[in-house]
């Protein structure tokens, strides 16, 4: 069972600006890739940065501490919130949905950005057709005499597992499986 890491989804090689890009060519960069924010990178192209259309809007309100920045370097927020190539789905989602983000910076080892991942790059898992949940579920399933059916990403279990007390063990094994919507245990 290979698990889905962040490079099996992300967007390689992320448009990205430098400390001292100006905030009009930002707008411009953030209007002609139609996105909502961009890492800001250093010389060796490691994330120090991201601005976002957000750290953008306090020129508009004409307020707030950043309403005189005119550079990338005074409007990014740093440090970048980032996540690693190898990373799996999961825990990338969870650092989405604690940081509030939309899209993460994807970098390698060293910090140098490979691109970016998004909240709907991340959802690409649930394309993975029924047949081959049901494939690598049944891998999951070989000598314990349980059945697995598949339908739009639901699993539904069927059979008797020799213990009962093994059942919840069993049953998250099949929530991890990559694209299972949901489990549903009739198992005995």
């Amino acid at each position: 069972m290979s698990r889905w890491n962040v490079a099996d989804v992300m967007t390689f090689g992320a448009v990205s600006v430098t400390e001292d890009t100006p905030f009009k060519q930002i707008v411009d960069l953030l209007e002609a890739h139609g996105v909502n924010a961009v890492p800001v990178v250093d010389d060796a192209d490691r994330v120090i940065g991201v601005v976002s259309s957000a750290d953008l809007l306090p020129k508009i309100e004409r307020a707030g501490a950043k309403r005189h920045a005119t550079a990338a370097g005074e409007l990014m927020t740093a440090p970048a919130i980032t996540v690693s190539g190898t990373a799996a789905l999961p825990g990338a989602a969870r650092v989405m949905e604690a940081a509030g983000l939309k899209r993460l910076p994807v970098v390698d080892a060293t910090g140098r950005l490979l691109g970016m991942v998004t909240r709907r790059d991340l959802l690409k898992v649930f394309l993975r057709s029924d047949e081959e949940i049901r494939r690598e579920v049944a891998g999951l399933c070989a000598r314990t005499g349980v059945r697995a059916e598949v339908a739009d990403g639901v699993v539904t279990l069927l059979g008797q597992v020799g213990r009962e007390a093994a059942i919840p063990m069993f049953v998250r094994r099949v929530e991890r499986v990559d694209g299972v919507v949901d489990v549903v245990s009739l198992l005995g």
